[in-house]
């Protein structure tokens, strides 16, 4: 069924939620948010400015002294209420999600909500079970406890590939260790955020303790980041603008998080299931229009089998449905704007000088495709030929675009995935468990998948290395993220002079 989502009508209001209230932005500008299958106008509304940025933050503050004193149990209980809120609510995101983003609605009825449903689920569990190191005399004369408490205000940037989820993960483990969070999305996807913040306000979380600013990344995005009030700033989007939000943060010295660029290397060696390698490369290569930063961009297949997975991929590729996001049999969907079509279709063109496009490299005509030309679609495309220090290689391109390159030796392919100064995610193909056990150990990458690419699971960690940022969104290990570690110690002797004082005063009692 044709579920199209009203966002005129929802938010009329406006696209802040401030203090458990839909409002409107103080900033005097207007932001469009553009159906991208269309390019249609679907909803318009007022930016928020630097005024809303801090009545958020002042919110976020006033709700900590209740919501940080909570017991894990308290906030558990409400976290529950809001995964079943969230699933009540499972057909409006999904559309809204698929209207917002050009998602193929299966992928937002499928992936994106079932996920993000059991990341609350996740944590109303996990917010039972705070570990620290268990208590014990450390010293002779002491006993030592480890405390881990809230932070305070958090306040997170998420990026526009996966609105839902990315609430999700900025959302759900800050608040489920006590913080109160100021999330700003993107200005262009600010759907599904409102969608979670009213799910949470309906759960019966208070009022203040989870705030959605809809503005823009200069104005409301770098404000709210040296803000100093805000004590520990998450962050999702480019390695570039990571850069800039790093330099902002240093400024108050804030606990900061990073998730950052990827170029995720796809390694088949000789011994791989080629038809396993093919299906995983498309799929990896494709979710989200290419839109996410663990895609399979680089593909790198020993020579044995080069020639059959270039071949293999091409013709799968070329079966792929481009079409409405809310037609159920669509597999492609848009790019988020005809800005990132755009900026998709330079790189390859690009390469056209120094590589091979071997199918794609193109998005739809007017004439028998006048529908799909009017979005911003743009055909699968594979990549042939390339040299391993060429753009197309090098640079996260964010669209549907797979680039494949031959190697001989274990070690050159090992060598090659790990040749760019990305280290999110990986993958490595083979029947052999010794060469797969090697590229796990050696492939430097925050998650490395063995004959799969891209499935993630709430109980585990994702985060990367080098140029791709550092900590955890999801699973108990986000938690060091979010939470204060505390020392505390306790005098067993009741001694007024210790022997420790002589180094200070005095002479040995």
């Amino acid at each position: 069924m044709d579920h199209r989502f009203d966002a005129t009508e929802r938010f009329a209001a406006g696209a802040q939620f401030i203090a458990g209230s839909l409002r409107s932005g103080s900033s005097g500008r207007t932001q469009a948010v553009v159906d991208p299958a269309t390019g249609e106008t679907v909803y318009s509304y007022e930016l928020a400015g630097t005024a809303d940025v801090d009545a958020a933050v002042q919110a976020a503050q006033r709700a900590f002294v209740e919501w940080g004193g909570a017991t894990p149990g308290e906030r558990s209980d409400t976290l529950h209420r809001f995964a079943a809120a969230l699933a009540e609510d499972a057909a409006d995101l999904a559309a809204a999600e698929s209207l917002n983003c050009g998602k193929p609605i299966k992928l937002s009825e499928e992936f994106d909500v079932p996920g993000s449903i059991d990341n609350a689920a996740f944590f109303a569990g996990a917010a039972r079970h705070l570990e620290g190191k268990a208590a014990g005399e450390y010293s002779a004369d002491h006993t030592s406890v480890i405390r881990r408490e809230p932070i305070g205000v958090v306040g997170s940037i998420a990026p526009w590939n996966y609105p839902l989820q990315m609430a999700a993960w900025k959302v759900l483990p800050a608040i489920a260790a006590g913080n109160t969070i100021v999330l700003k999305p993107a200005e262009i996807t600010p759907f599904t955020s409102l969608l979670f913040a009213q799910a949470a306000q309906r759960a019966g979380l208070p009022d203040g303790v989870l705030n959605i600013i809809s503005g823009a990344g200069r104005d409301a995005g770098e404000h709210l980041v040296g803000h100093r009030s805000v004590a520990m700033t998450s962050f999702t989007g480019s390695t570039g603008v990571g850069k800039r939000v790093a330099e902002i943060a240093t400024g108050t010295v804030k606990r900061l998080h990073l998730e950052l660029g990827g170029k995720a290397p796809f390694v088949v060696f000789d011994d791989a299931d080629l038809e396993a390698a093919v299906h995983g490369a498309v799929a990896g290569a494709l979710i989200n229009t290419g839109q996410d930063c663990t895609a399979a961009t680089r593909a790198y297949v020993q020579r044995p089998l080069y020639d059959a997975f270039v071949s293999g991929v091409a013709d799968l590729m070329a079966t792929v449905r481009l079409g409405d996001p809310f037609d159920p049999s669509t597999d492609l969907g848009p790019l988020i704007s005809h800005a990132q079509r755009d900026r998709v279709a330079g790189f390859v063109d690009r390469a056209r000088d120094y590589a091979t496009v071997v199918t794609g490299g193109e998005a739809p005509a007017f004439g028998k495709d006048s529908e799909l030309a009017k979005g911003a679609y743009y055909r699968p495309t594979l990549i042939a030929g390339a040299a391993q220090d060429s753009e197309i290689v090098q640079s996260e391109i964010f669209g549907p675009v797979l680039a494949v390159l031959p190697f001989d030796s274990d070690d050159e392919g090992i060598a090659l995935a790990n040749d760019t100064p990305y280290g999110l995610a990986a993958s490595a193909w083979s029947r052999d468990v010794y060469r797969t056990g090697r590229a796990t150990r050696e492939i430097n990458a925050g998650c490395v998948w063995v004959n799969d690419h891209i499935p993630i699971i709430s109980e585990m960690p994702h985060g990367g290395a080098k140029a791709s940022g550092f900590g955890k969104d999801m699973s108990a290990y986000s938690f060091e993220e979010y939470t204060q570690v505390k020392h505390v110690m306790y005098d067993n002797t009741a001694v007024a002079r210790k022997d420790w004082h002589r180094t200070i005063f005095g002479d040995r009692p």
